[in-house]
């Protein structure tokens, strides 16, 4: 063995502890960090051919190796945009570069735009909701993802359109007996405009159904009919006429009313008609499956996108960025983005954050193994120094 390659192998060693120490800080410095995972270093042997009995030493090559798959434990919070995910997969993101990354830091808070951002500036993206479409799972791409945005300063109306009418018609009446009852329905502007509906008995198992609004008729009369056991024959459902009222609009609303019967007891009257009136967006709901909600003053939830999420093959071969983000590597596979609670993805938790998967006493005891190691490897280094001077002072 040559005394340079002692030198050689000393620093070598000395290096790849200054490489384990590095993680180690960096490890402890994110302890607190929002879903950090920790990196470690592992040693690789490196050994040169030797020959003539003497040995040539080699050295040790550092390697840095992330355990993003790791979950960490989990901080219940009070805000709703505080979300973790309880499996497999990752938040989609974007950066101020208008690229898309992978994070698990999902300490998203509201901004003036409405737009959710963690706390490394990263805006969290998702599909506009829909109720018709599958969740399909998109291989290699981001392709139809957009920023997430809850602002919503507007008073929102949504105007009537369906209702449901049902109850109990008293069959042992009187023909000409006749009851009303009245829903509540909303215009074009989210004023509500109450309808009322008349029934008439006009002959055994037979009654007259009239629809009015203040005053002028918008459906009927219609004839309503029974089987001998009360049981609806027809009709299953009534339309009413649309009408112009001050300069809004009530629409055409189909009322159900195959919960109807007809029997021996007192009348009933049970329904509801779809619509609301004009009202503010109070807070935000997000659920499991990544759906998430306008909630409004009068209790209404309102879908508006679905979180995506997405993995790949090899999650600790993703390659780590500033911001606690990660991108696909040439070794961590294709990315893959689907919906929560599809396609073997995690779901999602709210009021959640998900804590830092480093271990102090851990690190704490890899530091110290990574400073007697390095004082180690000086000392090696040392030595081969005080042998060399002495080589060189043969010659005096």
């Amino acid at each position: 063995m040559s005394l340079s390659g002692m030198m050689r192998t000393g620093a070598s060693g000395m290096n790849a502890q200054a490489s384990r120490l590095g993680t180690v800080a960096d490890n402890i410095a994110n302890s607190n960090t929002t879903g950090y995972k920790k990196a470690s270093t592992q040693f690789e042997s490196l050994i040169l051919p030797s020959g003539g009995g003497a040995y040539n030493s080699g050295g040790v090559i550092p390697h840095t190796r992330y355990s993003i798959s790791e979950a960490g434990t989990y901080t219940n919070t009070s805000s709703v945009t505080d979300l973790a995910i309880k499996g497999e997969g990752f938040f989609i993101v974007q950066g101020t570069d208008g690229v898309e990354y992978l994070t698990r830091a999902g300490a998203f808070t509201v901004q003036s735009d409405g737009t959710l951002v963690n706390t490394a500036g990263f805006t969290l993206m998702g599909y506009p909701y829909s109720t018709t479409a599958d969740p399909t799972i998109v291989i290699n791409g981001f392709a139809g993802l957009e920023p997430v945005v809850l602002s919503d300063d507007r008073l929102a109306a949504t105007p009537s359109e369906n209702g449901v009418l049902g109850g109990n018609l008293p069959g042992n009446e009187v023909v000409g007996f006749s009851k009303p009852t009245s829903l509540v329905a909303y215009d074009s502007q989210g004023n509500e405009r109450l309808l009322n509906f008349t029934y008439t008995k006009t002959a055994d198992n037979a009654w007259s159904l009239t629809v009015d609004y203040d005053g002028t008729t918008i459906s009927g009369p219609t004839a309503v009919t029974f089987d001998p056991s009360g049981n609806l024959i027809g009709p299953a459902s009534i339309t009413t006429t649309a009408q112009m009222i001050g300069g809004t609009s009530l629409n055409a609303i189909t009322i159900d009313l195959s919960n109807t019967t007809q029997l021996g007891g007192e009348f009933s009257a049970d329904g509801d008609i779809d619509g609301k009136g004009a009202t503010a967006v109070v807070d935000y709901a997000i659920s499991a499956d990544g759906v998430v909600s306008l909630k409004y003053a009068d209790g209404e939830l309102v879908p508006k996108y679905r979180l995506a999420l997405a993995t790949v093959q090899s999650p600790d071969m993703l390659e780590p960025l500033a911001g606690n983000v990660y991108s696909q590597s040439r070794d961590s596979g294709v990315v893959v983005v689907g919906y929560p609670e599809n396609g073997g993805l995690g779901s999602i938790i709210s009021n959640t954050l998900e804590d830092s998967n480093v271990d102090i006493a851990e690190e704490l005891t890899s530091m110290i193994e990574s400073q007697r190691n390095y004082t180690a490897n000086s000392k090696v280094f040392q030595t081969g120094s005080d042998l060399m001077d002495v080589l060189v002072n043969l010659k005096r």
